[in-house]
C-alpha cells in the first residue's frame, strides 16, 4: 500500500499539471482571438484617420457642418451626407419598429401553430436577400408606384399642414430620402422582428398563464408581462436594425437620388455617407477628394460607434433596473 500511494499521487499530480497547461493554452488562444478583433478595429480607425487627415487639416471641424460638395473646386463638407444618413435611418426605424413588433407579437402570441414555423422562416429568409436586390426592386418597381399613387396622396393630405407640409413639397419623382427610408425599413424589419420574436419566446409560460388566469387580455399580457421582461432584448434588436440602416450602401444608392444637397422636403433627392462612397470612391483622384471620402468613412464609423455605445448603455441600464 505504501508503494502504490506515491504512484497514484504522481499520476494525479501529472494530470493536474496537464490540465493547468491546457487551461493556460486555451486562455491564451482565446485572448489572441479577442485581441485580433481589437487590433482590426484599431487598424480600421487609424487608417481612416490617417487618410482623412489632409481634408481635416484643410477644413477643420467645419467639414462636419458645411453643406458643400464641389469636386472641381476641392470644396468638401459632410453635412448633406450626414443629414441623409440620419434622416433615412430614422424613417426606417419609425416604420420598422412597430411593424416588427406586430410581427413578433403575432408569431409568439396569436399565430396558429401550423403557420408559426413557415411564417417565421419566411421572415428570416428576408434577411438573407442581397441589398442590391432591394435596390433594384426599389428603383424599378417601388419608386414608380410610390410617385404615381402615394406621394400625390401624401401631398394632398399633409401639404397644407403647418411645418409638416414642407416635408412633402416638391415634384413626386419617386426617388428621394423618404423612398430610401422606406426601402431601408423593409431591409431591417427581418432583423428586428427575428430578435423580438426570440426574446418574446424567452418569457416563462407560467408568467403569461398566470396573467391570463386572472382575466388579463392579450394586450395587457404583452404590455405588463412580455415587454417589461424582454425590454433589454427589444432594445438590442432595435439598435441592431439601426446599425444595419446606417451602413447600408447599395439599396440606398439606387433610390436616394444621390444629390449632395439638403432640401427640407423628404421627396427631394439626397445622399448618404455610404452612397457617396459607393458613387465616388472608384473615380476619386488622389488628393483632397479621396481624403474627403475617407473622412466620410471616419464619420460613419464614429456614428456607428456612438449608436453601439448608446445601445450598450441602454441595455446595462435596463439590466440594472431589472435587478432592483
Amino acid at each position: 500500500m505504501s508503494e502504490t500511494a506515491p504512484a497514484e499521487d504522481d499520476i494525479h499530480a501529472r494530470q493536474v499539471r496537464k490540465f493547468k497547461v491546457q487551461d493556460m493554452l486555451f486562455h491564451q488562444i482565446t485572448l489572441v482571438f479577442a485581441f485580433i478583433v481589437l487590433a482590426a478595429l484599431a487598424g480600421i480607425l487609424i487608417s481612416l484617420a490617417v487618410e482623412a487627415m489632409p481634408v481635416l487639416k484643410q477644413f477643420g471641424a467645419s467639414f462636419l457642418w458645411t453643406n458643400v460638395w464641389n469636386v472641381p473646386e476641392d470644396q468638401y463638407g459632410a453635412l448633406a451626407a450626414i443629414y441623409g444618413t440620419v434622416v433615412s435611418s430614422v424613417i426606417a426605424l419609425l416604420i420598422a419598429v412597430p411593424v416588427s413588433f406586430g410581427i413578433a407579437l403575432f408569431l409568439t402570441e396569436t399565430c396558429p401553430v401550423w403557420l408559426r414555423r413557415p411564417l417565421g422562416t419566411a421572415v428570416e429568409l428576408l434577411a438573407g436577400v442581397p441589398s442590391i436586390i432591394y435596390g433594384i426592386w426599389g428603383l424599378f418597381v417601388f419608386a414608380p408606384l410610390f410617385s404615381a399613387h402615394v406621394q400625390p396622396a401624401l401631398q394632398a393630405l399633409l401639404g397644407d399642414v403647418p411645418v409638416v407640409g414642407g416635408w412633402f413639397e416638391g415634384p413626386p419623382i419617386g426617388i428621394g430620402i423618404l423612398t430610401a427610408g422606406i426601402v431601408l425599413s423593409l431591409m431591417v424589419i427581418p432583423f428586428i422582428a427575428s430578435v423580438m420574436r426570440d426574446v418574446f419566446e424567452t418569457v416563462p409560460p407560467p408568467l403569461k398563464e398566470s396573467a391570463y388566469g386572472i382575466g388579463c387580455t392579450t394586450w395587457e399580457v404583452v404590455t405588463r408581462i412580455v415587454l417589461p421582461y424582454t425590454r433589454v432584448g427589444v432594445i438590442g434588436g432595435i439598435m441592431l436594425g439601426l446599425g444595419r440602416a446606417l451602413g447600408e450602401t447599395m439599396a440606398v444608392t439606387f433610390v436616394i437620388g444621390n444629390a449632395n444637397r439638403i432640401v427640407g422636403s423628404l421627396f427631394a433627392p439626397g445622399t448618404s455617407i455610404a452612397s457617396t462612397l459607393a458613387n465616388e470612391f472608384g473615380e476619386a483622384d488622389p488628393g483632397l477628394h479621396i481624403s474627403a471620402l475617407f473622412a466620410l468613412g471616419l464619420v460613419l464609423f464614429i456614428i456607428t460607434f456612438i449608436v453601439l455605445a448608446l445601445s450598450q448603455w441602454m441595455i446595462r441600464r435596463g439590466v440594472a433596473k431589472q435587478g432592483t
